[in-house]
């Protein structure tokens, strides 16, 4: 089959469903990933992210809808479609047992790549996420961000178009987190399309193009990330801890072009200028201990529409 995507899009979805038993896992999502883009899928624990991740990776057939990755059907084409995919998976699945390199090797034979081929290629990749010198080490020795970078690396091997990355740096230290930021950014550099899934928001602020929101199987918000915060925060939060009878004065007050969000005893108020939306509440008379005046992130937009409650997988 033909590489019948419209052109500058590297993947598409339209309606699609996926249930698990009675469960609406995916329920008739729709989007479009240009080429070249950093696409994230955010979204609360059981929101269908991974399930997502999953039917554009050819391991889960989709229920309903029309899904093209890079022009295929991942349902009818999985063995061509995977050639030109690189996966990384949420958990570390690196042969621990093998060398650094070898890794690389190993997994090159399921692309039929020459000996020559894989082992260039092996070169390149160990040097892009810096492990050139622990090529010959056993990758049990390596800390969880040299094997996340390896785990990057892997997906590479094959020269993909698209590359998908669950949760690619969930449980690594600030550093480690950043050395992977950058070697994305540098994919990113290279005209790579990928596809993200992440909890954290600072992350996706950082390295996505446009994001997507999901929750309960549906996409509630979709955009570029700064879009998203101007448009349902504003530019500033105020955050103060109040007494209930001073949270119960300001939810008479109207604050033009701010909103007002009451967490327990905790108070954020968004709007353009949180000193000034401060200053109006002591000219009220509503007191509160100040616990910050920040500028506002993807993570209050992220809380305001899918709420602070725990959610269970």
């Amino acid at each position: 089959m033909s590489d019948t995507r419209p052109a500058g899009v590297a993947a598409s979805a339209r309606n699609v469903v996926k249930r698990y038993g009675r469960r609406l896992a995916v329920d008739g999502i729709s989007f479009d990933i240009a080429v070249g883009q950093c696409f994230g899928l955010l979204g609360p624990n059981g929101a269908g992210k991974s399930t997502t991740m999953r039917m554009m990776s050819c391991l889960t057939s989709r229920d309903g809808g029309d899904l093209q990755v890079l022009g295929r059907d991942p349902d009818r084409e999985p063995r061509a479609l995977k050639q030109r995919l690189g996966v990384v998976a949420q958990d570390i699945n690196l042969d621990l047992e093998l060398t650094v390199r070898e890794n690389l090797l190993i997994y090159a034979r399921y692309f039929a790549l020459s000996r020559t081929d894989a082992h260039r290629r092996a070169a390149t990749l160990l040097e892009f996420v810096q492990l050139t010198e622990r090529s010959d080490e056993a990758v049990e020795r390596l800390s969880g961000g040299m094997q996340r970078r390896l785990q990057i690396a892997r997906a590479l091997i094959n020269e993909p178009e698209l590359i998908l990355l669950d949760e690619p740096t969930t449980g690594l230290d600030p550093q480690a987190r950043h050395a992977v930021w950058d070697r994305l950014r540098q994919l990113r550099q290279r005209g790579a399309t990928l596809v993200l899934t992440t909890h954290y928001m600072d992350e996706a602020e950082q390295l996505c193009d446009r994001i997507v929101i999901m929750d309960e199987g549906r996409i509630i918000r979709d955009g570029p990330p700064a879009e998203l915060v101007r448009s349902d925060v504003g530019r500033e939060v105020l955050e103060l801890r109040m007494s209930s009878e001073n949270r119960a004065r300001l939810t008479t007050l109207n604050i033009p072009d701010a909103t007002v969000q009451i967490d327990g005893d905790l108070v954020q108020i968004a709007g353009q200028d949180a000193e000034a939306l401060h200053e109006r509440l002591r000219r009220e008379g509503i007191a509160g201990d100040l616990q910050s005046a920040r500028r506002a992130t993807l993570e209050d937009v992220f809380l305001r529409i899918t709420g602070r409650h725990l959610r269970d997988d």
